[in-house]
């Protein structure tokens, strides 16, 4: 829960997925605030125990022999919220004509290779950060949920090409990774979210007038949460005034779980976007083989994250 793109791609790749008949949701799957909260609890108590450790002599593999019971722990946690994941399954599907598929035992990683198909590597993250210089790769330090994984990285781009992108893609019928800075100017219970949502300046009297690169400089405002961006109403000129949103909070928020996002509030809070490299220009997919820019992980864009 949380996190980002590399978060998931990286997972996958290692451990590959199930359906979800293979392991159902739990209460604290679709409630995971407390069980996170636990967990960031235990692993800052195991943190500082290892430290202690290395402070004070211990071996090397003392220390990783330690680790590893510590994780013991942690995995116990997460199966008792969420569940073992299933080593090997039995699987069954109707197709378009409603013809039943041959009954299959799938692993995790089978099943990932030959029915899901999608390789996660075609995918390219995008950043809008008005903060910082445009076409240029950027890679934020020490974040990564896997030890033999990698730095996850960006490319930051203008938003109207970044846009661009996101709407050949929807013209392909392919949704995207979306993150926001969700909680400005949101209307949870309709489904709208739109720059002038909430006058706070006529209210009280007084400019709010910090733009989106002073914004992110001062930790006012990041990246909080991840949707699936799935439509946009393309205007005859080829602009694009609303975007749809699919949602993870449940069908009795928003609109039926869905939300409808201003191409303005676009511009003022999208912060991530994950395209599949087929629909960008090949002089933005060069900026992929270039030295990145490496950031510390208390960089202000990534405020909300940490």
């Amino acid at each position: 829960d949380g996190g980002q793109w590399t978060t998931f791609s990286d997972i996958v790749k290692k451990y590959g997925v199930v359906p979800a008949s293979a392991m159902p949701d739990t209460y604290q799957s679709k409630n995971t605030r407390m069980m996170s909260r636990l967990l960031a609890r235990k692993l800052r108590e195991d943190a500082l125990e290892l430290r202690d450790l290395a402070n004070n002599g211990a071996k090397t593999k003392n220390i990783a022999s330690t680790k590893i019971e510590m994780l013991k722990d942690i995995y116990r946690i997460l199966v008792l919220s969420l569940g073992e994941p299933p080593q090997e399954f039995i699987w069954q599907y109707l197709d378009n004509d409603g013809i039943p598929s041959k009954v299959t035992t799938y692993t995790p990683e089978r099943f990932y290779k030959e029915v899901v198909g999608i390789n996660v590597d075609d995918y390219v993250m995008f950043m809008n950060d008005p903060s910082r210089e445009y076409y240029k790769l950027y890679e934020v330090e020490y974040d990564r949920n896997l030890a033999e994984g990698a730095n996850w990285k960006f490319i930051n781009l203008p938003i109207e090409v970044i846009k661009k992108f996101a709407v050949k893609s929807i013209k392909d019928n392919e949704a995207m990774y979306f993150s926001c800075d969700v909680g400005k100017q949101l209307d949870s219970k309709g489904g709208y979210i739109d720059v002038n949502f909430y006058d706070y300046n006529d209210l009280f009297g007084v400019d709010f007038g910090m733009d989106k690169a002073k914004r992110i400089q001062t930790f006012d405002s990041g990246s909080s949460h991840g949707m699936a961006l799935i439509g946009a109403n393309i205007l005859d000129d080829g602009t694009t005034d609303k975007w749809l949103l699919e949602n993870s909070w449940g069908a009795n928020k928003g609109d039926h779980g869905y939300l409808t996002m201003t191409d303005d509030w676009f511009n003022e809070y999208m912060f991530r976007l994950v395209i599949n490299k087929k629909y960008i220009d090949g002089d933005v997919l060069k900026i992929l083989s270039s030295k990145a820019t490496l950031l510390p992980p208390w960089d202000p864009t990534f405020a909300a994250e940490n």
